[in-house]
């Protein structure tokens, strides 16, 4: 499989000696920050209190506004304690002084850890104190992040509740041009994380009290799955609003028919967008790959990218993806081996998706050899595995009950802060209770718990009935006494 090839370091790139130095300090000065950052967020997780404050204080480093926003992404993506990351965040504004605050990606990142933990009474503390020191820093974006993680953990109602919150915490955007913005973000939230029926719904209710424009229209046009539903939609925003629509309204309406295996319709309008003047991107083309697999058409779908060429727009690496999967799915790997090699010779990396595409064939193929293969060449080309990545290998690993590799994935982890603790570690926990491990489960329950991650109850129970069976009592007093610093303990 060209995919399991190391791929070469090297493009062949010539620079210049200036060229070079510069790009060599660049880099040097990246790897500082980024060490820095590490060394922080490490800080972060391992200290409690006021321990933070003393040893951020010891530490010499610099807070600038770049090192707080990498560090508070570590946090998001290796699912940190909130609240360590929290006390962070505001230690890192107030031990700043002449009216520093954060950045708008740090209030959102901060945003986003504390609705993921269901903390919404912290949520609108920060939300307060931000308006209090730089009302500038809420954005509509902000209002669809704490949206966002609202409609994923609560209601409908409890969703558009928070909405009119924010409406008088920062009634500016309601008065001015951010007016449909904020409209949109409700309406795009509930799009993402609640159904397209509560999303009309909602429209329909409080249209009247906003100005609906093209944007909006394109939210609510992307979720139809009746193409014929879709299609009146569509009339009532060109004919009945007089809105004109662009090529984002097209492509909306393009993957309801692709998605309703109505191929004839899709090639229809995209000869109706040339006629108007609305250019096909490659969203557009993407989607039409994409189509074309459901029907069946893997081959027809690869000659799209060919084509695409010829109206002057270039695959990138999501279109390779999807004529990618279009092989896989119809199981012919070797054709989409081809594809990879070609996409890397385009100058492309295959990403965590490409590797997934392939991991779910492997999976319900069964096989184990090759999807170590693959995994260790997907660290070997520098591309690190993403949770769905880990899910496929965790599962095949607890089927064979591969201790050994299913260990060797939860160092990598660890090591290199990748994929989701609590999901693979429920998995990883169960084989190695199912086996009797005790000493490697309580090594990995205690990483996980070091690093600020709360395991579930199932787990955590399992574990404790094999120590208590192993006479290991004050390893689980040390257990206990680490997760103590969760706010929601764990059920005895």
């Amino acid at each position: 499989m060209m995919i399991l090839k190391r791929q070469c370091a090297s493009r062949g790139l010539r620079l210049s000696s200036t060229s070079f130095l510069h790009s060599s300090s660049v880099a040097i000065q990246e790897e500082k920050e980024d060490d820095d950052a590490e060394t922080v967020y490490r800080m972060m997780i391992n200290t409690q209190g006021g321990e933070l404050k003393e040893a951020l204080s010891s530490s010499g480093i610099h807070l600038s506004k770049d090192l707080i926003d990498r560090v508070l992404k570590r946090a998001r993506f290796s699912h940190a304690n909130p609240l360590q990351a929290l006390e962070f965040y505001r230690y890192a504004a107030d031990s700043r002084r002449g009216g520093f605050y954060h950045s708008s990606f740090s209030l959102d990142t901060m945003l986003y850890i504390l609705g993921r933990n269901r903390k919404f009474d912290q949520i609108w503390e920060v939300l307060i104190d931000a308006k209090r020191k730089d009302r500038s820093l809420i954005t509509p974006r902000t209002i669809q992040v704490v949206l966002g993680r609202v409609a994923k953990l609560c209601s409908v109602r409890q969703t558009v509740e928070s909405f009119w919150k924010f409406k008088r915490l920062v009634p500016h955007f309601f008065f001015d041009d951010d007016t449909s913005a904020c409209f949109n973000a409700l309406l795009r939230t509930l799009c993402q994380e609640k159904t397209m029926t509560d999303a009309r719904n909602v429209y329909h209710s409080l249209k009247h009290q906003f100005h609906p424009d093209l944007h909006t229209f394109n939210i609510l046009l992307s979720g139809w799955r009746s193409s014929e539903e879709a299609e009146a939609f569509f009339q009532e925003m060109t004919k009945e609003k007089g809105l004109k629509p662009d090529v984002v309204t097209y492509n909306s309406l393009i993957d309801v028919f692709c998605k309703a295996r109505e191929m004839d319709k899709a090639y229809k309008l995209i000869d109706k967008m040339r006629e108007e003047d609305v250019t096909p991107d490659v969203i557009t083309y993407t989607t039409i790959i994409g189509g074309l697999g459901l029907i069946g058409q893997p081959d027809k779908a690869r000659e799209v990218l060919k084509e695409m060429k010829e109206y002057g727009c270039y695959p990138d690496v999501p279109a390779y993806n999807a004529a990618i999967r279009n092989y896989c799915i119809a199981r012919r790997l070797g054709d989409a081996d081809m594809l990879v090699d070609e996409m890397v010779k385009k100058g492309f990396s295959p990403n965590p998706t490409t590797y997934n595409l392939f991991f779910r064939v492997l999976s319900l193929s069964n096989d184990l050899g090759r999807s170590w293969e693959l995994y260790k060449r997907m660290l070997g080309n520098g591309c690190f595995p993403n949770t769905q990545s880990c899910m496929f290998l965790i599962k095949m690993f607890k089927r064979h009950e591969k201790v050994d590799m299913a260990l060797r994935l939860w160092e990598d982890m660890v090591v290199k802060g990748f994929g989701s603790y609590s999901l693979v570690s429920d998995v990883l926990l169960d084989l190695l209770c199912d086996l009797a491990r005790v000493d490697e489960a309580e090594k990995c329950l205690l990483e996980m718990v070091d690093k600020g991650h709360r395991p579930s109850n199932v787990s955590f129970k399992r574990i404790k009935l094999l120590m208590e069976l192993a006479n290991k009592h004050d390893e689980l007093n040390n257990l206990k006494q680490k997760m103590a610093v969760f706010s929601t303990e764990i059920q005895p």
